[in-house]
């Protein structure tokens, strides 16, 4: 008999029913000691309510050897004494407590009475009484064998990975079920409740009808993948499916007494082939389009790894190129001192400069595809960058063109070239110009845009993201995709013999790559052509534009060592510098250039090309070169750049690069800048300390001022700090226009003082932004030239130049603070 942890009588088999001549109405669902009572004193009581107690309370099997309890007689007068064996089982739930109490019982009373007539017999019967003690004991064993066998049958039945229940009744009242059939349903406990009851959520699905139908007929059904919706712990139906035996069990006569339930949760087999019918319905269309995918990326990876090869041939090309241009720039430039006041002689070595000119714009080019020209990226947002450019558009493709321009709004900013931007934007436009044969509808639009995981599977080298999209569109003529393929290789031109390089895709194409961003080109036969490209976002603010040098040209008298393996190029700019005044050392490479330095000859500055023959690289010479100098300059020049000294498109930090060809403008500028700052750095590094005792008192003295101090060189930064923080002042230190840019946003500033040559954006650039944000703060231009170009001295800006003291930093502070407040 089975009873909860109160006693009530839950479920019970037939011998039970027989033995205590009760029924099932009579008993279920009734507390064992109302159902048959006795006196709560008695032995009987005491002994039964102890032991289902501990059991209850400990969870350990309990055995009662020998207990009386009388039974009621069926007519209802008196008791019957009768005699039981009685072991009590705990019964735990999924959570391994303790939920029912299974009784096995044993009637030993005919046993008991038995051994009362052997001891009234008296001592003669003791032989009866002995062999009574041995049925007795054997009694017990067989009662110990049957609780073992039990036992094992229900372990048997809880632990079977199928579901099991059993049902009494034509109510269908739960007798017995076990855990995988309470998993099944999502509940604790089913037994001693109907199904109607225990399962209220399956009314109307079927399954009382069918359990009713094998009860009256007693024939069994078997159900296969049968839907099952139970509700869970929120309520919630939950979707099953099972496989199940409804078995009637019949009695001695043949009648229906209940039902048995078996049975196994297929849910996942279900899914699993419901799955597999979705994938077989849609495996044809998936695999065309996975073929379709790897084709569209095989061919994507031959274009890119063709467009990678014809990079690196470009770039080498263009290196050599650049190297001959410099030798025919260089010396066109010395020889036009020489016939200076011959307008003629004049006149054929300008034509011969502006074709200099244009053999750079086409190595530039070149370079530009290969993705080994040294960009100069800022901020910018390309809206305004093409609004700014409509009235050079129009002036390139005609009034016959109609030009459209669509900038959507929230544009985001973004990081690029803006000197590339407008070159590619123009390309674009006159391309479309020439498809159009000067006559249609030119669109230009800008926009965000974001490329997901799916459109980069197929486009190589895409980065998903976010990015600024640039689109031009034309009304022209289209290509074909035989035209479309090619477009982008360098010299490859659909225009007739002389229109055109066939370099203008190609330099778009290695720009925006370059720059990080992806190119699109849509187009079809006489629909037209749209051009997308699509460029990196930036979270940073827009930079100022770059006001041009006019400045004068000069030079000077400082040593410069030239690593030059081309002979020509190095005979050339040996010439460049002495006519500027220069003392000048020459070497064939790195090795030879390293001699003259451990030579001990003084020198100023080391002028190296990247790319030179030997062992000894052109980055390994500079550091070696300051190991042994410290306070010497370097320069590099290339006719492209490579990673030794440029990454992700930029030159490394504290790296300074003249591109080739330069003029002689372009040489004297640099130099002296390069010049300048190392000046500074060895101004500021011997004496310190002992430079700031003796630092005199500044003519107009000041109250303490926060001063922004802007300087990529770290060397520069950390001593003209200190010299700052020496008068009094309060500094906050910034390495590039972007960094001075967040300070200027957060923190109070009195004055600007900023190197001219910045990362990014120019120390002008940066001024013009500080003066927006802080129309009052002034200005320090610390510069190796006597003027900075676009800005002029007043309205409190000051000119400082390097090298400073802390006497010449304090005499500016004190003239731009004074000239913004007047």
């Amino acid at each position: 008999m089975l009873m909860d942890l109160q006693f009530t009588l839950m479920a019970m088999n037939d011998a039970y029913c027989r033995a205590t001549g009760r029924t099932r109405e009579e008993l279920v669902g009734r507390n064992m000691f109302e159902a048959f009572p006795s006196d709560p004193r008695s032995d009987s009581y005491r002994l039964l309510h102890g032991s289902l107690n501990r059991v209850a309370a400990t969870g350990v099997p309990d055995h009662l050897p020998l207990i009386r309890y009388d039974i009621p007689l069926a007519s209802g007068g008196g008791f019957e004494e009768r005699y039981w064996s009685a072991t009590h089982t705990p019964v735990p739930n999924r959570a391994g407590n303790t939920a029912f109490i299974l009784q096995h019982t044993v009637d030993v009373t005919e046993l008991q009475r038995l051994r009362a007539l052997a001891r009234d017999s008296g001592s003669a019967n003791n032989l009866i009484e002995a062999g009574i003690v041995q049925r007795a004991e054997a009694v017990q064993q067989d009662n110990l064998q049957l609780e073992q066998e039990r036992s094992f049958l229900r372990s048997l039945f809880v632990q079977t990975p199928g579901f099991i229940a059993v049902l009494s009744g034509p109510d269908h009242v739960f007798t017995l079920a076990n855990d995988a059939y309470h998993r099944v349903v999502g509940r604790e406990n089913v037994v001693g409740q109907s199904v109607r009851e225990a399962l209220p959520e399956v009314v109307g699905q079927g399954f009382i009808d069918l359990l009713d139908r094998v009860y009256q007929k007693g024939q069994p059904f078997v159900g296969r993948d049968v839907r099952l919706l139970v509700a869970d712990a929120a309520d919630k139906m939950d979707e099953r499916f099972i496989d199940l035996i409804y078995q009637p069990i019949l009695d001695a006569g043949g009648a229906v007494t209940g039902i048995f339930v078996q049975g196994n949760d297929v849910t996942e087999q279900h899914q699993t082939s419901e799955q597999l019918r979705r994938l077989n319905e849609t495996l044809e269309a998936r695999i065309v389009t996975a073929i379709e995918e790897r084709r569209q990326a095989e061919v994507a990876l031959q274009q890119a790894q063709k467009m990678e090869s014809i990079g690196k041939l470009t770039g080498g090309v263009a290196h050599d190129f650049n190297n001959l241009l410099q030798v025919v720039s260089g010396n066109l430039q010395l020889l036009a001192k020489d016939v200076a006041g011959n307008a003629r002689a004049e006149r054929r070595v300008t034509n011969a400069l502006a074709g200099v000119s244009r053999g750079a714009k086409l190595a530039a080019q070149l370079l530009a595809f290969g993705r080994r020209q040294p960009l100069e990226p800022k901020v910018v947002n390309i809206g305004r960058f093409v609004y700014g450019m409509e009235d050079m558009l129009r002036r390139a493709i005609g009034d016959a063109v109609e030009v459209e321009t669509i900038v959507s709004g929230g544009l985001w900013n973004t990081f690029a070239d803006p000197s590339q931007v407008e070159n590619a934007l123009l390309n674009l436009a006159i391309n479309a110009r020439d498809a159009m044969s000067g006559d249609g509808k030119l669109t230009i639009e800008v926009g965000n845009a974001h490329l997901d995981d799916n459109y980069a599977r197929t486009h190589a080298e895409v980065t998903p993201g976010q990015y600024v999209m640039l689109a031009v569109t034309d009304t022209g003529s289209g290509m074909t995709p035989e035209v479309l393929a090619q477009v982008f290789e360098p010299f490859f031109s659909t225009k007739p013999e002389g229109k055109g390089t066939g370099l203008g895709l190609s330099m778009v194409y290695g720009f925006v790559k370059q720059s990080g961003g992806h190119v699109k080109i849509y187009s079809e036969v006489g629909q037209g052509t749209t051009v997308k490209l699509y460029l990196p976002r930036a979270l940073q603010a827009e930079e100022a534009g770059e006001p041009i040098d006019t400045g004068p040209v000069v030079g000077g008298t400082e040593t410069i060592l030239i690593a030059e393996d081309d002979d020509e190029v190095r005979a050339t700019a040996i010439e460049l510098l002495n006519e500027l005044g220069y003392r000048v050392l020459k070497a064939r490479d790195a090795a030879g250039a390293l001699a003259i330095v451990e030579s001990g000859v003084p020198i100023d500055l080391l002028f190296t090309d990247v790319v030179m023959p030997g062992t000894l690289k052109s980055p390994e010479l500079a550091r070696m070169t300051r190991e042994r100098h410290p306070d010497i300059a370097v320069l590099f020049t290339s006719g492209y750049t490579e990673n030794s000294i440029v990454h992700a498109g930029r030159l490394d930090e504290g790296v300074d690069l003249l591109s080739k060809p330069y003029t002689r403008e372009m040489l004297a500028r640099k130099v002296r800048y390069v010049l300048a700052n190392q000046r500074q750095r060895r101004a500021n590094v011997p004496d310190q300390k002992q430079a700031l005792t003796a630092m005199p008192t500044p003519q107009c003295a000041l109250a303490a001022l926060s001063i922004l101090l802007v300087e990529d060189d770290a060397l520069i930064r950390a001593n003209t700090a200190e010299l700052l923080q020496h008068l009094g002042h309060t500094v906050v230190v910034a390495g590039s226009a972007e960094e001075a840019t967040t300070a200027l946003q957060t923190v109070p500033i009195d004055i600007l003082f900023t190197d001219v040559e910045l990362p990014g954006a120019s120390g002008a650039s940066l001024a013009a932004r500080a003066r927006e944000l802080r129309p009052s703060v002034g200005v320090v231009f610390a510069t190796g030239n006597d003027h900075v170009p676009g800005v002029e001295e007043g309205a409190g800006v000051v000119l400082l130049a390097k090298p400073y003291d802390g006497a010449a930093i304090a005499d500016a502070l004190a003239t731009a603070f004074n000239r913004v407040i007047a």
